[in-house]
Parts: C-alpha cells; structure tokens; sequence
C-alpha cells in the first residue's frame, strides 16, 4: 500500500464519461511497481469547461492529464505546445506540463504503432489498408504515413471523406502512395498484401455479429488484420480473418501502450517490460477479462 503526502504528484483522466475508464488501473499499478510518487484519478468535465479543466489543473500542479471522448480535440486550444504527430492527427489524449501549461501528445497512435511492432509488423514499407474514413481512421492514415507506409489505401462506404483524408495526407506528405476506393470496389485493391486496420466502431458490443465486409474474397488480399474494438475480444473481423489463416489482433495492446507511453512521457522514464505485463493483468482484471 503506497503512502499519500505532501510530495505525492496528480495525473488524471478527463472527458465525459470517465467512470468506466480503466486508466487507473494501468497508472496506479505502474507507480506501486516503480516507486513513484504518483496518483492517477480521473475528472468528469462537463461541457463547455474544458479550458477552466486544462488551466486549473496547471494552476494546481498537475503534472500530466489524459483526455477521452469527447475532448481530445476541444483541448488543443488550450494548450502551450504540440507534439507534430499530434497535430497532424488535430488530437490529443496525453497531456504533458511543461513550462507555462500543457504540451499535448497523442499516444493512440504511437499505443498502435508500438502494439504492432511487438507483434511483429512494422508500418515502414507495408502496404496499410484502413476500413473507415472517421476521427480514427484519419489518425491511423497520418500515424501510417509519418513512419514511412509503402502505400495507404482507405476503405470506406463512401468516397467524401476517404477522399478528404487523402487530400490531407497529399498536403503533408507528397511522396506517400494515397488510394481510396469504397467497399463495394475492395475486388479493384492493387495488392495482395495488406496490413489491415478496421478502424469503425462496427463489430463492437452488444453488435458482436456485424462487419464491414463479410465476402471472403476481401480477406485473400490481407495479410494481417488489425481491429482497433477491444469489446469483444474477438471481433467478426477478426473471425473471418483468422478462417482465411490470417493473424489477427484487437485493440487491447493499443489500449495499454497508449497509457504506458504516456507515463513515460510524464516522468520521463522507461517502462520496463516486467512492469508492463502486470500493468497489462491489471488491466485485463479491470475491464473483467479472464484469460
């Protein structure tokens, strides 16, 4: 049981609702393990005060903050600085103090990217196809071409907003390959070998028997899927992948990295993987996971 005093240091979560969030879990059990001085709560900030939330907890000494939904947009105003994935992304759900207020970061995507690189996949040189063309779905195309994708290819129901993404990443990054196709038209896919990254909420519970794309022709041109749902575990996405012999992953590992890399962030440490993995159980028995 830690000790509670004058020196003890406050991080949190903010957004609206927070009550389910399982970030105390990863934060706290990170401090017992390492001996730092820390608690971590979170903050139910009502509509319209999130610059009074940002502000005052930078008056009150807060050393970092993680934002959820629906916020980690609303708070960049109030912000002194931002990391450049973060704002290209144009969110941010880690919260760093610096001098005269917070810099903001945005450890979702860099959750994924170390996610995927400790299953083995490395966006640099892949051929990375996004379903959905949302909030998400835009961070994972500018998280995929700021580490250097073969190619990103985004599928969507329409074409508006796939075709607004890809305006987006051909401003900032010109030698990026930039495709857009809609769902009906996956048989036009180019390649073979995609990485792909189902970033929409469909499959999600209690909707657990629903997909974007139930043909099996679509998963021959995949390789690796990733669904970015954690609830359930195994989405239908991933069911049909895995028939098709495919590894498929969910969003759990996204889920803990993007907290460990935020702790890191505020105390300018590294995690080690030891503290990770009971970091990681901790988490699990959390949200009621038992594996």
């Amino acid at each position: 049981m830690r000790n509670i005093d004058g020196n003890t240091r406050l991080c949190g979560l903010i957004g609206n609702p927070v009550a389910h969030s399982v970030s105390p879990a990863i934060h706290n059990t990170l401090a017992e393990l390492l001996n730092d001085n820390i608690v971590y709560s979170t903050f139910c900030v009502e509509p319209n005060r999130v610059d009074q939330a940002v502000k005052g907890a930078y008056a009150l000494g807060v050393l970092g903050l993680n934002v959820t939904v629906p916020y980690k947009s609303d708070v960049i105003p109030y912000l002194v600085e931002m990391d450049p994935l973060a704002k290209r992304i144009g969110a941010s759900n880690t919260l760093v103090r610096v001098d005269g207020g917070f810099k903001g970061y945005n450890t979702d995507m860099q959750g994924l990217y170390r996610a995927m690189r400790e299953d083995g996949v490395d966006i640099a040189d892949e051929h990375i196809l996004i379903i959905g063309a949302g909030g998400v779905a835009r961070a994972v195309a500018m998280m995929s071409a700021t580490y250097c994708a073969a190619s990103i290819t985004i599928l969507n129901r329409t074409l508006d907003k796939a075709q607004k993404i890809k305006e987006e990443l051909e401003t900032l990054f010109p030698n990026v390959k930039i495709s857009v196709f809609t769902l009906q038209d996956f048989n036009r896919l180019p390649e073979n070998d995609y990485v792909a990254i189902q970033a929409t909420n469909v499959g999600m519970h209690p909707n657990t028997d629903e997909v974007v794309i139930d043909n099996v022709e679509f998963y021959d041109k995949i390789k690796t899927a990733y669904d970015l749902i954690f609830n359930p575990l195994t989405t239908k996405f991933m069911r049909l992948a895995e028939s098709a012999g495919i590894r498929s992953y969910n969003g759990l590992k996204m889920l803990l990295y993007q907290g460990i890399i935020a702790y890191e962030l505020w105390n300018e440490c590294k995690v080690p993987d030891d503290a990770i993995q009971k970091a990681y159980q901790k988490m699990k028995e959390a949200m009621g996971i038992n594996e």
